[in-house]
């Protein structure tokens, strides 16, 4: 007799996991050969989310049929597909209930216990799965279910940090604009279309470009340049030997009699508003044809977090939201994905969000922490600028989420500018703010407003599902002061201006 006849029906443990092999064993139902057998195609099954087979029914069918129909009534196949550790537990939970059969009688009769029995597995999979689908959904398109066994997922599922990520992705539903600049990030692949083009004139001319002209307007005694001093009852205004007299006990009878009089020392001055408009009596000056060079799209991707305290809120909600977009796009599209979180110096959390080697759990750890601190900027951006020069990074994009509070040396905006030039790297910003500051105009080639970033601040934080920001553009500081922007903020001067 050869060693596999000795091991019969034994031998079919092997086609189970190990934490099925004492309820395939032990439970009283049916025959322990067919048992073993049919636990295989169970699992098998519900893998595949499919509703085991009728046969397979452990050679006890008036047993096993009512576990089967509560398993099709409670959807649980839909949930078991790809995930080995749900599926293996649906099947432990039946044989368990099984193995009860026996032990009600003779209480009641064997009806009367299979019934009980059914009636205890469903209502104990109601419990489990309320919310459950969304859950998986959502833990599906971050990570590998493969990976988990029953006890980590569900305490993945009952975590702070979890109950976190599933709120922000909730954000994300509401945020479609983003996902899909996420997507596109990276300089990898050729767009599948080109950008469209302006159509060429009607008359075949070459397109003209309609030159500006820079247009002041004066507004006199408003915040701005001080010019002079002048006599007013403009407390605010006046100067310090002024206010020196109010600490005096004589002199300030005397302030309070030029104060009525309106003879106060004040200082003057005067706000200038600069509005370039377009020029009709100039001559339009033909505009030069520009390279249309080829688009690319769908590389890896380096995401610069900003978790300051300024970003407490609805800020920080839409930033956890973009970090949950990026490592489901990592995961789907098997996309390189490098999470920089700044905050103060020093406060630097480095990670790609690799699920092989580890990534969900850094961006959890992300989902559970508040945004607080200063912000150091510096430190990322120089981080950023190292990895695009690293193998499988240099056709990376930089994107950076951020209410626009920082600012860079100009060491590093000149290592910004040589990369671009080298290596044709883009970097894109988020904004969650009212407007850009000469910090995010500096470092962005383009910078994407969410505007009504108020709307996603949680109840808790003052937020009712309204709020769009007060300001009718955030590019306030291009359109107003081009003066003011810096030789690296000149890519978002007004189109013509100067």
């Amino acid at each position: 007799m050869d060693a596999a006849t000795l091991d019969r029906p034994y031998d079919r443990l092997g086609a189970l996991p190990r934490g099925l092999w004492l309820p395939g064993l032990v439970t009283a139902c049916g025959d322990c050969a067919q048992r073993l057998a049919d636990a295989a195609r169970w699992l098998e099954h519900l893998k595949a989310g499919q509703l085991p087979p009728a046969e397979a029914d452990f050679a006890d069918a008036d047993a096993v049929r009512p576990l089967r129909e509560a398993i099709a009534e409670l959807g649980l196949p839909v949930l078991t597909r790809g995930t080995p550790a749900l599926a293996e537990q649906v099947l432990r939970t039946a044989l368990w209930h099984l193995d009860r059969v026996p032990g009600l009688q003779p209480k009641c009769t064997r009806d009367e216990a299979i019934a009980h029995a059914a009636a205890g597995f469903r209502d104990e999979w109601q419990l489990e799965t309320a919310g459950l689908e969304e859950d998986l959904a959502l833990l599906q398109g971050l990570g590998d279910l493969a990976a988990l066994r029953w006890d980590e997922l569900r305490g993945q599922l009952r975590s702070r940090e979890w109950q976190a990520a599933r709120r922000a992705s909730e954000w994300l539903l509401q945020l479609p604009s983003l996902a899909e600049l996420i997507r596109r990030l990276g300089r990898a692949e050729r767009a599948p279309t080109r950008r469209p083009q302006a159509p060429p004139p009607a008359d075949g001319r070459t397109a003209r470009r309609t030159a500006m002209r820079a247009v002041t307007t004066t507004l006199p005694d408003e915040p701005g340049e001080i010019t002079g001093v002048r006599l007013s009852g403009r407390i605010e205004r006046m100067v310090p030997a002024e206010a020196a007299m109010l600490r005096h006990p004589v002199l300030k009878k005397l302030w309070r009699a030029r104060h009525a009089e309106s003879r106060l020392l004040t200082w003057r001055s005067e706000a200038v508003l600069v509005d370039w408009r377009a020029d009709p009596r100039a001559r339009p000056r033909p505009a030069s044809p520009l390279p249309d060079p080829e688009p690319l799209e769908r590389g890896p991707v380096i995401l610069c977090l900003d978790t300051s305290g300024s970003m407490r809120g609805a800020p920080e909600n839409i930033a956890k939201a973009v970090a949950i977009a990026a490592l489901r796009l990592a995961h789907e599209s098997g996309r390189a994905c490098r999470l920089l979180a700044y905050g103060g110096p020093g406060e630097l959390v480095e990670c790609d969000l690799d699920l092989a080697r580890g990534g969900l759990a850094p961006l959890l750890e992300l989902m559970g922490r508040s945004f607080d601190g200063g912000t150091d900027v510096q430190t990322p951006i120089e981080r950023a600028i190292d990895s695009v020069h690293e193998a499988g990074w240099s056709g990376a994009d930089v994107l950076i989420v951020s209410d626009g509070e920082f600012g860079c040396m100009p060491r590093t905006l000149d290592r910004l500018e040589a990369a671009r030039e080298r290596l044709g790297l883009r970097v894109q910003g988020v904004l969650v703010g009212d407007r850009e500051t000469m910090g995010l105009l500096e470092v962005c080639d383009d910078i994407h407003w969410v505007r009504d970033w108020r709307r996603y601040a949680d109840a808790a934080q003052g937020g009712d599902g309204r709020g769009f920001s007060p300001v009718h553009s955030r590019s306030l500081t291009a359109l107003y002061f081009p003066n003011a922007l810096s030789r690296h903020a000149q890519r978002h001067r007004p189109e013509g201006a100067g």
